[in-house]
């Protein structure tokens, strides 16, 4: 069994004074716009509701996966996308057990495979969908020139895309450990769903770490470095972590939107100011990619490819 320390992670939370942006992506409002803008540039997090996802799709896949998890040790490292403790290449660990697949794997699944893995074809389908939806009203609120401006690069047939559902198992009664360390997406764009189970964790501008309470009915959207980039640096990465507890355990599923290997990720001219320089050196999503594998999960992956002042 890998050991994990016992967290201090609650120590610094003033989740009392922190309210969550929401925003209703069925809504064609100005104001819900704005509101997904706003919460991109101040934090780089939100909530979304009215987000459309078949119910029943959702609670299939939440089911299975509980029970895949509670399978025995051997069972679950018969399936090719089971992971467990490890997380990356460089020695960072967390107490977890996942299921990592590239999501164009997904639409190769067939009937003749196991019912988790059809559900997990179609969530995937579902949140493809609402990626796009998320990212065709931001590029909207941005004034950006085409509406698929952001959305192109998750609908590529060569996107880089990837799906994760990560299982915290409870702890040792009186103890929360480190379920996932603090870190930020690589991606342009993660929409995260969790069970009923606290956890999640998120760092605002002044440091702060806050608790982001469950909601099985929402999606939470976190702006990547890839869309940090984009709109050069208009919209926040945010850096986030996940508490395991001995409570009960935790189960969320995550799509990762990226774009294309060959991609290339520099601020768009659309969204720069007349005489704006950019503050990034260009570079493709394989480069980055590559990059970040070679780094700790906490690590800031995007000072390497700042502009000197």
């Amino acid at each position: 069994m890998v050991v994990v320390t016992k967290s201090n992670l609650t120590r610094h939370n003033s989740s009392n004074s922190f309210t969550i942006p929401t925003v209703d992506i069925s809504s064609s409002a100005i104001s819900e716009q704005t509101a997904m803008v706003r919460a991109c540039e101040e934090i780089g997090f939100f909530k979304v509701i009215n987000h459309g996802a078949n119910p029943r799709t959702i609670a299939q896949l939440e089911a299975e996966t509980d029970g895949f998890f509670s399978k025995s040790q051997l069972e679950k490292e018969r399936c090719s996308y089971y992971g467990n403790k490890t997380i990356g290449r460089n020695g960072d660990v967390g107490w977890l057990e996942y299921l990592l697949m590239h999501a164009a794997a997904s639409s190769e699944i067939k009937s003749s495979h196991s019912y988790l893995l059809c559900c997990l074809r179609d969530y995937i389908a579902e949140l493809k969908r609402v990626t796009c939806q998320i990212l065709e009203k931001m590029a909207v609120a941005m004034r950006c020139r085409e509406r698929d401006e952001l959305s192109r690069m998750v609908k590529d047939k060569e996107s880089d895309s990837m799906f994760r559902v990560n299982y915290y198992p409870t702890c040792p009664s009186g103890h929360s450990f480190t379920g996932f360390g603090e870190h930020t997406d690589p991606q342009i764009i993660s929409v995260l769903r969790s069970n009923n189970t606290n956890g999640l964790q998120i760092s605002l501008p002044d440091g702060r770490w806050v608790s982001v309470p469950s909601d099985r009915n929402s999606f939470f959207i976190f702006v990547g470095d890839s869309l940090q980039v984009l709109t050069n640096g208009r919209f926040r990465s945010v850096r986030h972590r996940v508490v395991a507890n001995s409570y009960s355990p935790r189960i969320s599923m995550i799509y990762f939107g990226g774009p294309a290997n060959g991609e290339k990720i520099r601020p768009m001219a659309t969204l720069m100011e007349e005489g704006e320089e950019s503050k990034y050196k260009e570079f493709t999503w394989s480069e980055y990619k590559m990059s970040a594998c070679k780094s700790k999960l906490g690590d800031d992956r995007l000072r390497k490819f700042q502009r000197q002042r």
